[in-house]
């Protein structure tokens, strides 16, 4: 299950969900989107292999992820159980003892962000709530007391909402000319705040908005889908693919279609990939 939490929180954060069961795949391969994530795990450990990262780490307590610039892995045990936040791509800063670019692609523990005894107590009044909906409500109440002043927040904000707003097809010039400040100055907040710069996540919006108008059950134009969506040709849209997913495009298609095939209608079904 899942709500959008109460002002000034939903300006943050798209969802507050709570997760139990048992996933589609042991493992799973996350593309980098223009979002952020934050995990409070409840069950067995889980794991995760982070950019290129050669091996995997453990995460028992649960993780902080911001926004990825690369695909990473994530291993959930055989049964799980948490609770989590899915963020925009601004949304961890004001809950963060760091700037955001210092976790760019390196997930961290919970613990690691907000100590070892708030966790610990954090998550056991979580793990002995009377049920869900009682879960989401004690951890909308820790962001809440968490929830702290963040310079350069609101332009950083205003300034990624334009970048949504057009799928990624944005001059950085325009959004600096727009918000009065120079480029390398929107580009310092911009790490500070989502931990990448306002060119990367542009890029990143483009190709999300890109992928999700991919129907995986039907034919698909690939030449006339990477003119639609502004890559110079075919070859620069197969290369982005390969960045951001590992990927050729049709291979991306075919993982698609066993997603479908093997678990209609699941809840992991969008953008998760089986990495097995």
């Amino acid at each position: 299950m899942s709500r959008v939490p109460r002002p000034p929180l939903d300006g943050l954060i798209d969802d507050l969900y709570y997760l139990e069961g048992a996933p589609p795949y042991a493992r799973l391969t996350l593309p980098p989107m223009p979002a952020a994530l934050l995990i409070v795990n409840l069950g067995a450990p889980f794991r995760i292999r982070a950019g290129t990262d050669l091996e995997t780490a453990e995460y028992a307590d649960g993780c902080v992820v911001t926004m990825p610039t690369r695909a990473f892995e994530f291993g959930y045990p055989p049964e799980t159980r948490s609770v989590g936040v899915h963020f925009k791509p601004w949304g961890p800063a004001p809950f963060l003892p760091m700037p955001a670019t210092e976790l760019c692609d390196r997930p961290v523990t919970v613990e690691q962000v907000w100590g070892r005894p708030a966790v610990a107590e954090l998550r056991d009044r979580l793990a002995t709530a009377a049920g869900p909906y009682e879960m989401l409500t004690l951890l909308e109440e820790e962001l809440m007391r968490r929830l702290r002043e963040t310079a350069g927040l609101e332009l950083v904000r205003r300034t990624s909402s334009v970048i949504a707003a057009a799928g990624g097809a944005v001059a950085i010039g325009d959004l600096c000319a727009a918000a009065g400040v120079s480029s390398t100055h929107l580009a310092q907040r911009f790490k500070e705040i989502i931990g990448v710069t306002p060119k990367r996540l542009a890029r990143t919006h483009r190709f999300t908005a890109t992928v999700f108008a991919i129907d995986p059950a039907g034919p698909i134009d690939w030449s006339s889908l990477a003119d639609g969506a502004g890559y110079f040709d075919q070859a620069h849209f197969g290369h982005e693919f390969r960045a951001f997913t590992g990927l050729t495009p049709t291979r991306y298609v075919e993982v698609r279609r066993r997603f479908l095939r093997e678990h209609p209608g699941h809840a992991f079904e969008g953008w998760p990939l089986p990495a097995d």
